[in-house]
């Protein structure tokens, strides 16, 4: 008679199953999950349509900038200045806007300053060989100023005969699904093909993995690195122009502290900050967690001074996990 463990068992099946357990990705889909189907049994208001609304347009924001910061964090590098990115984008997006200039114009003036943010960085830390925490912590500092004396440190709330499609670009939706949702995936197809099947992707883990023998094999080091700030500063741009769109006014205060959900949204989502390891699929389940989260200690009741407490946690621990996981990269 044969038994369970008399009957022979695919061994493909098995490394397949075992590899899918073993990822850090899997893990971070099955606590959003759980996290999404307890909230509802536990509140009245999760599951709604309309808070499911607010949580995926919510973390569309965070995710659109945590997938060009993925691509910094896995060359190696770190960017500290996406949060004030976001804030002078949105402001030259206001300003050009409320001269009267149309919607493209005020779009294109946002994402040139976006680019230009994170082409500075890039060449500094590329070319200049400067480290990327000192040079993105100082342009955190460096935007945020030129944004105060660009809006004379102002609200402005009348983007001029524009306004209207701004208004429905950040604050529609299409099919029941909010504008920036939408945005989103587009992005992180792009991202998971460029990551997955472009020499771009391809160069870029290579720098992340070891920088010397990407080099020593001819791949364009100081270019990869460079570009993968601007795309992180693009990223910011196209974020702030459709958060500005959602909340139909910008101040200087826009993005203040989102480089700290952007990071822990790559990061719990299994970007490793040693660099060489990570993925567009990953960080939007990421930004995803860490949203229904944030969504659940307001439905719950939460004092909203703990938020800060609780997306730091996520960083540690899924640093921890790595390391745990027996990643020892940098030692």
């Amino acid at each position: 008679m044969t038994t369970l463990s008399d009957e022979p068992q695919d061994p493909q099946t098995h490394t397949r199953w075992s590899a899918i357990v073993s990822n850090h990705v899997f893990w971070v889909v099955i606590a959003t999950v759980v996290a999404c189907v307890l909230l509802s049994i536990v509140t009245s208001t999760f599951a709604t349509s309309q808070n499911l609304f607010n949580v995926t347009r919510n973390f569309a924001f965070v995710a659109l900038v945590a997938l060009g910061m993925t691509a910094v964090i896995i060359t190696g590098g770190i960017d500290l200045s996406v949060g004030s990115t976001i804030g002078i984008s949105g402001i030259v997006l206001a300003v050009v806007m409320n001269a009267g200039w149309p919607l493209w114009a005020g779009i294109g003036m946002a994402l040139l300053t976006a680019g230009l943010v994170g082409l500075v960085n890039g060449i500094l830390i590329a070319y200049l060989d400067m480290q990327p925490f000192v040079v993105t912590l100082g342009m955190l500092s460096v935007a945020r100023s030129l944004a105060m004396v660009i809006s004379n440190n102002r609200t402005i709330f009348d983007f001029g005969p524009g306004g209207n499609s701004l208004l429905a670009l950040g604050g529609g939706s299409f099919l029941g699904v909010a504008n920036p949702v939408w945005f989103l995936l587009v992005f992180a197809v792009i991202f998971f093909v460029a990551f997955v099947w472009s020499r771009w992707g391809r160069y870029v883990y290579a720098v992340g993995g070891n920088r010397q023998a990407a080099n020593l094999t001819g791949v364009p080091v100081r270019a990869i690195t460079c570009s993968v700030y601007v795309i992180c500063g693009l990223m910011a741009g196209v974020a702030a122009i459709l958060e500005v769109g959602w909340l139909g006014a910008v101040t200087t205060g826009l993005g203040t502290g989102d480089e700290l959900r952007v990071i822990a949204a790559s990061v719990v989502g299994g970007t490793n900050l040693m660099g060489g390891i990570g993925g567009a699929f990953g960080t939007v389940v990421g930004a995803a967690l860490i949203e229904v989260i944030r969504n659940s200690l307001i439905l719950l009741g939460v004092n909203s001074f703990w938020q800060g407490t609780f997306v730091g946690s996520f960083i540690i621990l899924a640093v921890l996990f790595n390391r745990l996981g027996g990643d020892r990269r940098g030692e």
